[in-house]
């Protein structure tokens, strides 16, 4: 805190200090904001009057806060902001997706995605310019990778969405639940992803409960231990293969983080949970890769034990993939066997893949400094 008082001291002393810049309260979250407003010399309780303005009023502007002093929204227009990402497009599908292109203020761009179902609104978040994990069938980690998000950029997808969502004036069309699953590995970049979910779950902010927001993961399996001594919350977990010859192949971290010890994680993060809880698995088909039966009887074998949630999804094509989506056939019978060995099994419906914002096609606009120059080669496994 030593430094941010330091910053605070000098604005409210009138010194000047090019350097210095706003705090954005947007990325605080209660606890955060307790310690802003007593380190200008203002109570506690000020957090939740302006967590509420900012959050379920929408208000960015701090004379318009009029449960606040004058002199207090003078105070903060000193030495505060509320400063929000950018749109710099807004599409949406024929199935009434809606997909948001915004731009960050160093010029990359992230997307944010709302699906809209019969009894719920799941936002898609990202949480870093691009992805480092550079898994196979995924056209974001195809484009590199920049930099983790900070918890205002994070944040700023669920205020715009909910803001812009409520400007329609239509029926179901309001975020009841969120998902860590657009661009980048949230357990890479754990402390604003976390501070992020607390906002998106304060009564004085988005008030969405602990079983409506999850984070999802390829395995980084040491952040995943970490997640479950500070989080109770639900976990997604990208498998997408049975075995570590292939998912090496698709989601190269698990070189780092083999199957064998990414369950034993899953089962250590259950242990933390309520007895309630339970892991969600993604599983993208791929035609001839992982949608055979032998791969749903290991699946069964590999998760025995662990309560679960399967969620088979459609692989979504992007030019150069090398990959087909699997038949609906395939995915059926996959599913089959699936619930008769008692696992509770989702097929996906595949959402928005006509304004490019279906589960695996988001890409932004992003300097890549990973220097990922990669060539891809198609047939891939011996495909035709």
């Amino acid at each position: 805190m030593g430094e941010l008082q330091a910053k605070f001291d000098s604005k409210l002393k009138g010194l000047t200090a090019p350097e210095a810049q706003l705090v954005n309260l947007l990325g605080l979250d209660r606890a955060g904001l307790e310690s802003f407003f007593e380190s200008i010399g203002e109570k506690k309780f000020r957090a939740t009057q302006v967590m509420k303005w900012i959050h379920q009023m929408g208000v960015t502007d701090f004379q318009q806060m009029n449960n606040l002093s004058k002199d207090l929204r003078n105070k903060l227009a000193d030495v505060a902001c509320i400063k929000n990402l950018e749109v710099a497009r807004d599409l949406i599908s024929k199935d009434g997706t809606r997909k948001w292109l915004l731009q960050l203020e160093d010029g990359n761009h992230i997307e944010a995605v709302f699906i809209p179902e019969d009894d719920r609104g799941t936002l898609c978040v990202s949480s870093q310019v691009g992805c480092a994990l550079d898994c196979s069938f995924c056209s974001t980690g195809r484009q590199g990778f920049n930099r983790n998000l900070t918890t205002a950029e994070i944040i700023s997808q669920v205020w715009l969405a909910s803001q812009l969502l409520e400007e329609e004036k239509k029926p179901g069309r309001k975020i009841t639940n969120v998902v860590m699953m657009g661009m980048g590995e949230p357990l890479l970049n754990f402390d604003n992803v976390v501070t992020a979910v607390r906002i998106m779950m304060d009564d004085f902010a988005y008030g969405l409960s602990k079983r409506r927001v999850t984070v999802s993961t390829a395995g980084v399996i040491p952040a995943m231990d970490r997640l479950g001594d500070t989080l109770d919350m639900r976990l997604a977990v990208s498998l997408h293969a049975t075995n570590d010859e292939l998912r090496d192949e698709l989601v190269p971290v698990n070189r780092k983080y083999p199957l064998k010890e990414l369950m034993a994680a899953c089962r250590r993060f259950i242990d933390k949970q309520n007895s309630r809880s339970r892991i969600t698995f993604e599983y993208v088909m791929l035609d001839g890769i992982n949608d055979q039966p032998e791969h749903a009887r290991e699946l069964i074998k590999l998760l025995k034990g662990i309560p679960t949630l399967m969620n088979l999804i459609p692989f979504n094509p992007f030019e150069g993939s090398g990959y087909r989506s699997s038949s609906k056939k395939a995915v059926l019978r996959f599913s089959e066997i699936l619930n008769r060995a008692g696992m509770t099994t989702v097929v996906r419906k595949t959402r928005g893949d006509d304004i490019d914002a279906a589960c695996g096609q988001l890409a932004g606009r992003i300097e890549d400094k990973s220097r990922r120059h990669r060539r891809f080669v198609e047939p891939r496994f011996g495909m035709e």
